[in-house]
């Protein structure tokens, strides 16, 4: 039996959405953030550096959103609908897989830990950590965020998903950050709403969004 464990406001948002793809049979695990915003405890039990997502298959057990997402379509996708099987549009499902995570979601994350910086220091202080944290936004994480912008605004104007001319659970990778970023610039970059769009339209996303709870929020 699979098992998602989900932890909330977390990314896996998109194992759900993947397994709904997929229409196989799985069950959702909830555990809830302690005060501090961190995992409880118990997601140790599953998997010693107690993060979300992690999936159980039978005594497999599974971190990290692209290994997951691998792994389902490696076993569960027998027609081969969620990756593309050409070699140029395997290695452009290959390259947004490890993308989505190393490359764009770090800057994303840096943003959400410097706008909340202020909010956790001594109340006198707090100017000061202000103007720090707006030094650490505006020249170094901001510039490097407009260049992946420009980037994905430039791809997604010639293409319609992110390998090929068909969805894949490359697109479902992408959608966390590519979603998040649209929620931020509001809309700003035509053709990456436009592609955030196709994917939010997904009735398996607006499942997955409706069961994870999550709510996307990058300040």
């Amino acid at each position: 039996m699979i098992t998602l464990h989900h932890l909330e406001q977390s990314r896996s948002l998109r194992i759900i959405w993947a397994l709904e793809e997929l229409g196989v049979e799985y069950q959702i695990k909830h555990y809830q953030r302690l005060p501090t915003f961190a995992a409880p405890p118990e997601l140790k039990q599953v998997h010693p550096l107690g993060k979300s997502p992690v999936l159980t298959d039978d005594d497999l057990t599974i971190a990290e959103s692209a290994v997951i997402l691998e792994y389902l379509q490696s076993t569960y996708d027998k027609d081969h609908k969620f990756k593309p099987q050409n070699p140029a549009d395997a290695m452009q499902y290959s390259y947004w897989m490890h993308y989505a995570e190393g490359s764009l979601m770090p800057y994303l994350v840096m943003t959400l830990v410097m706008s909340n910086v202020p909010k956790h220091v001594p109340f006198i202080i707090r100017p000061v950590a202000k103007k720090i944290t707006e030094g650490v936004r505006g020249g170094f994480i901001n510039p490097r965020l407009k260049e992946h912008l420009v980037f994905l605004e430039d791809y997604f104007s010639r293409h319609t998903f992110a390998a090929g001319d068909q969805f894949s659970f490359a697109d479902i990778q992408m959608s966390f950050p590519v979603i998040a970023m649209q929620e931020r610039f509001q809309g700003k970059y035509t053709h990456l709403k436009a592609y955030s769009d196709r994917i939010k339209q997904f009735p398996g996303f607006q499942k997955a969004q409706k069961l994870s709870g999550y709510s996307f929020n990058i300040s």
